[in-house]
């Protein structure tokens, strides 16, 4: 028996040995994995080290893959419009929106006619997943079980959803669906829905030498992303290329990070990057035209037929899909079919994502820059020559005044037609002003350098909204008449506890209180506490949980004018009182009912938990979690903890987005830095990288960055070659 059981042994064996040689893709991704080296450091941050840039690629891939395959697949499953396949008939219109923009004929088309080296990248983008599956089949994919080169074309630019997500599925849904206008009352509700969300964006702060202790500049890189959203990478080639930083997974570049020479820190952009064309829609015997001056122009009709799962059964649904000269046709708008317009140049941006990583100096990023396909987003920037820099957005499309841009124009009408991308040197630009430093948290660029800030005069009107917020005030007041900063000195400004908002919004709740003769005793004590507060946060803190759930209902109750800012409302708020002390009342006995007193310490309400792999977290308070005593954004904190409200029982905060990787750098005759994630590298519940950075990220003790090969070799715990 057991010569019979070797016997078969053997031969599985040969057949095994016998199919794979005969295998030119495995053939080929083993001679790639051989040209590639990965060095995992005490956190399990991969240093990835390849021949050329495409060798890099294919390791950095196969790394992602290790730390987070299912946030890897998820991206792409999202960005190539097939969501509904494993969410179901609800992600249909998030796929309908994807391929309005771009079908699968298209995105190959894209990628043929990339220059050559960008094709190479691609396939070393597909090659190094398809590698990561070959050599892990204990792995099972949701839907995407084998990866193509086209498929970077879909996700080209880096930011979160980019600017693809700002199209809302709902206006979609109703045209698509009756060729109606939303409803005005979903419309008011999805208006309301945004109001009260947890605010977006990013902090980026540059440092010039003559403000530092060692002569030499800093840079803050600050995203606030959904937790997990990026991975921490260092990523080399011998044609190059090493960058370091944070990579959005399933991307081949880093999109926040720094090379020995240049650092860069995107923030989400006011800058108006995309419009709305109404069109006047004529039937013309069978066929649809446009017009468009004094002509009538054919609209572009195709099908698209989309998969969603129901139940256990895959079906199929079909869609009529519009197109003019403008763009697809998305939605109604004043009783007219309405087409967005947005960059939409993926081999460019793609481009641009990668030759942002290897610039050396200043000159050669801001001819990066010219490719301007960087749409969502300002970049804050510093190099090694000393320079500090600011770039208001990148793609801006050049734009008749007369027309209001913010809201749809008549596409009938070809003045309102885009006139060409403004250049580099025509968009809003800041470098090394004389104070020394440059901010930027979501705001206006009118400040961004304080009294050397570029003026709002010498632009035309979308250039940018001049709308300040907390975050933005919080920065320049720190910044202000400081010098002698360090890197460590730096992480300190970016978690500074005060928070301008409830300066802004407190008092008037406290004024209300002590006009009245006949005070609510129930109100007295937490409204001394709130008196007394010096609005800045922390886990001992009572006052930031009153405030923070206070200023959270008056902004989803009180009543206050539409089109208001998040930091307007708040300055509306408390000068508007009347409905504060019935709702601060509501928000105590609510307090009261969800734990028993209004006594509660802000690091046993707002809590980091992290059980599971899981893409969309689910919380529970009997389950271990930690106190966290950052605060929202919203309030001002710099370092922005975004908590999500949850419908699945629990009844404390628990964080979601905010400070995720964060970094900040300093460029001499050296790159020195340190970084911080929250939670680990990892998205494997049983990996040690899970949530190892977690009590670092907690007491702001962030980690030292290996970037020489030298450290990283001193520090390394792990080292390999790709499927070894």
């Amino acid at each position: 028996m057991n010569k019979i059981v070797y016997v078969l042994v053997f031969i599985l064996f040969l057949s095994c040995n016998t199919e794979k040689a005969g295998n030119p893709k495995v053939d080929k991704w083993e001679a790639q994995a051989a040209n590639v080296e990965i060095i995992r450091d005490g956190y399990g941050v991969p240093h990835i080290y390849g021949k050329t840039d495409a060798d890099a690629v294919f390791g950095l891939l196969y790394a992602q893959c290790e730390d987070d395959f299912n946030r890897v697949e998820q991206n792409y499953i999202w960005a190539t419009g097939r969501l509904a396949e494993v969410d179901g008939e609800e992600a249909l219109y998030s796929d309908l929106r994807a391929k309005l923009f771009m079908t699968e004929e298209e995105a190959k088309a894209n990628y043929e006619k990339s220059p050559t080296w960008l094709k190479e990248l691609c396939d070393a983008f597909a090659d190094g997943i398809n590698y990561y599956l070959y050599t892990h089949p204990e792995v099972k994919p949701k839907l995407l079980t084998h990866f193509e080169p086209w498929m970077p074309m879909y996700f080209s630019e880096g930011s979160i959803g980019g600017d693809i997500e700002r199209i809302s599925t709902r206006k979609i849904a109703a045209f698509y669906e009756s060729d109606m206008e939303l409803p005005k009352m979903e419309m008011l509700q999805l208006n309301k829905e945004k109001e009260v969300e947890e605010p977006q964006g990013s902090n980026g702060i540059a440092i010039s030498g003559k403000l530092t202790r060692s002569g030499n500049p800093l840079l803050l890189i600050n995203p606030h992303t959904s937790f997990y959203f990026r991975g921490e990478v260092h990523v080399v080639s011998e044609e190059g290329l090493n960058a370091y930083g944070a990579v959005t997974w399933g991307q081949f570049f880093v999109y926040q990070g720094f090379n020995e020479k240049t650092g860069w820190m995107h923030t989400s952009t006011y800058t108006d990057v995309m419009d709305e064309f109404k069109e006047t829609i004529i039937k013309n015997d069978d066929e649809l035209m446009y017009q468009y001056g004094e002509e009538l122009r054919p609209v572009a009709s195709s099908e698209i037929l989309l998969k969603y799962l129901d139940g256990e059964v895959l079906k199929e649904k079909k869609f009529p899909a519009y197109r003019t000269h403008h763009g697809p046709i998305t939605h109604v708008a004043d009783g007219q079919w309405t087409a967005s317009a947005m960059m939409w140049e993926p081999v460019k941006a793609l481009e641009q994502s990668f030759i942002r990583t290897k610039q050396s100096g200043y000159k050669g990023f801001r001819t990066m820059m010219d490719i301007r396909t960087n749409s969502s987003n300002n970049t804050v920037y510093a190099d090694a020559e000393g320079n500090i820099a600011y770039f208001h957005g990148n793609f801006v499309p050049k734009r008749d005044v007369q027309f209001n841009y913010s809201q749809p124009v008549d596409g009938s009408d070809p003045k309102t037609d885009w006139q060409g991308l403004h250049t580099v040197d025509e968009n809003i630009l800041i470098k090394n002003p004389e104070n020394g430093w440059i901010q930027n948290c979501n705001s206006t660029p009118y400040t961004a350098a304080l009294e050397f800030s570029p003026s709002k005069e010498d632009y035309p009107y979308y250039m940018s909204r001049d709308q300040e917020n907390f975050r933005g005030v919080h920065a320049i007041d720190l910044l202000k008449d400081r010098k002698g900063y360090t890197i460590d000195s730096l992480i300190q400004l970016a978690h500074d506890p005060f928070l301008p908002a409830f300066k802004a919004l407190i008092p008037g709740l406290v004024k209300a209180y002590n006009s009245h003769d006949d005070k609510n005793p129930k109100l007295r004590e937490p409204i001394k506490i709130l008196e007394d507060w010096d609005y800045t946060t922390g886990e001992d803190q009572v006052a930031i949980t009153l405030a923070h759930f206070y200023g959270t209902a008056m902004g989803s109750r009180a009543a206050h004018p539409e089109g208001l800012s998040d930091m307007e409302r708040m300055i509306y708020f408390g000068t508007h009182t009347e409905e504060a002390l019935k709702i601060f009342e509501e928000v105590i006995d609510e307090l009261t009912a969800d734990f028993g007193t209004w006594k509660m310490p802000w690091g046993a309400v707002n809590r980091y938990q992290r059980t599971t792999g899981d893409i969309v977290q689910h919380f529970d308070d009997a389950q271990p979690s930690i106190p966290i005593g950052f605060a929202s954004g919203r309030w001002g904190a710099l370092a922005a903890y975004g908590a999500r409200y949850t419908t699945d029982g629990a009844k404390k905060l628990y964080g979601t987005r905010g400070n995720s990787f964060a970094a900040v750098v300093e460029f001499g005759d050296t790159v020195k830095a340190k970084s911080i994630l929250a939670g680990g590298q990892s998205g494997n519940p049983g990996s040690p990288h899970f949530n190892d950075q977690i009590d670092s990220y907690r007491n702001v003790n962030w980690k030292e960055v290996l970037y020489y090969r030298n450290d990283v070799l001193k520090n390394a715990k792990r080292t390999y070659v790709p499927g070894k």
